[in-house]
C-alpha cells in the first residue's frame, strides 16, 4: 500500500471527515486538510497550501465557501499548479450541479494533466440534519426560494465513497471521469418537508418565499456576505436545470 498521504482538504466538513474516516479505516494514510490539522490548510491563507501538498500522492478538492463564488476559479488554478509542483498524481474535486463557475473550476483540474475525478453533486441530504438547514427543520418551516422546482438530493455517504473508489482503484477505472451525483428521487421541497415531518416527531412546513425574502432574512441571521452567496446560489440553481437524475452513483 501507498504510504504517501492523500490530502483531504476539509477534512472536518460534511463531505471531508467522511472521506478521511474511511480512508483510515481501509488503512490508507491520510493528511487532514484545515485550519486545525498538524499541517493547517485555510483557503483564505494561500501561504498555507504548499506545506499541506507537499510530500501528498493525492488531493481531495472541497472549496469554501462554494465554487460559485468569483474568485473560486483563480484559487483553484493556483493550487493546481502547486500540487503539479509538489508531484501530487490525483486530484477529486467536488462540484456543484448547474453552477457556471463551478464548471470554470472542473475545467482547470480537469485540464491539469493529473489523474483526475470530478465529483458534481446535487443537493446534500445531510443539509437538513448537520447544515445550513436543520435550524428550520427543528422550528417546522423549511422558507425557501424553490418554488415547486424538484432537486434530486444527494446521501453524502454514497458521495464519500465514490471519492474513496476513485482514490483506492488500482486500476484507476475513475480517473478522467466526471460523475453527476444525485439520489435516486426527484423530490420538490414540499416533498421533502412531508419526508421530514414522518420522521422528526413534529409537522415541517414549506414555505416557498421570494429571492429578495430569503437574502434579508439571511442577512439578519448569517452576515450580508454569505446571504449574498446563498442568494445568488439559488437564482442560479432553482430554474429547473437540475430536474433531473445523475447515474454517479
Amino acid at each position: 500500500m501507498n504510504t504517501q498521504p492523500i490530502l483531504v482538504i476539509g477534512s472536518t466538513g460534511k463531505t471531508g471527515r467522511r472521506i478521511a474516516a474511511q480512508l483510515q479505516a481501509e488503512g490508507h494514510a491520510v493528511r487532514h486538510g484545515s485550519r486545525q490539522s498538524a499541517t493547517p490548510f485555510d483557503w483564505h491563507q494561500p501561504e498555507t497550501w504548499e506545506p499541506a501538498l507537499a510530500g501528498a500522492r493525492a488531493v481531495y478538492i472541497s472549496y469554501h465557501p462554494d465554487l460559485a463564488v468569483p474568485e473560486a476559479p483563480d484559487s483553484i488554478r493556483r493550487l493546481v499548479q502547486i500540487a503539479r509542483s509538489a508531484g501530487v498524481e490525483q486530484l477529486i474535486l467536488l462540484s456543484g450541479r448547474g453552477e457556471e463557475n463551478a464548471q470554470r473550476c472542473e475545467g482547470i483540474v480537469s485540464e491539469s494533466g493529473l489523474r483526475t475525478t470530478v465529483l458534481r453533486a446535487s443537493w446534500f441530504a445531510q443539509n437538513f440534519s448537520e447544515g445550513i438547514l436543520v435550524h428550520s427543520v427543528l422550528d417546522g418551516v423549511l422558507a425557501m426560494p424553490a418554488g415547486t422546482v424538484r432537486e434530486p438530493f444527494v446521501d453524502i455517504d454514497d458521495l464519500a465513497d465514490i471519492a474513496v473508489a476513485a482514490f483506492t482503484d488500482p486500476d484507476g477505472r475513475h480517473d478522467g471521469q466526471l460523475y453527476e451525483v444525485t439520489g435516486p428521487r426527484l423530490l420538490s421541497w414540499a416533498d421533502v418537508a412531508d419526508e421530514l415531518s414522518a420522521v422528526v416527531g413534529h409537522r415541517v412546513h414549506y414555505q416557498p418565499i421570494t429571492l429578495d425574502q430569503f437574502h434579508d432574512a439571511l442577512s439578519a441571521e448569517a452576515g450580508r456576505d454569505y446571504a449574498d452567496l446563498l442568494t445568488n446560489l439559488c437564482r442560479e440553481v432553482f430554474d429547473g436545470r437540475n430536474e433531473e437524475l445523475g447515474d454517479g452513483v
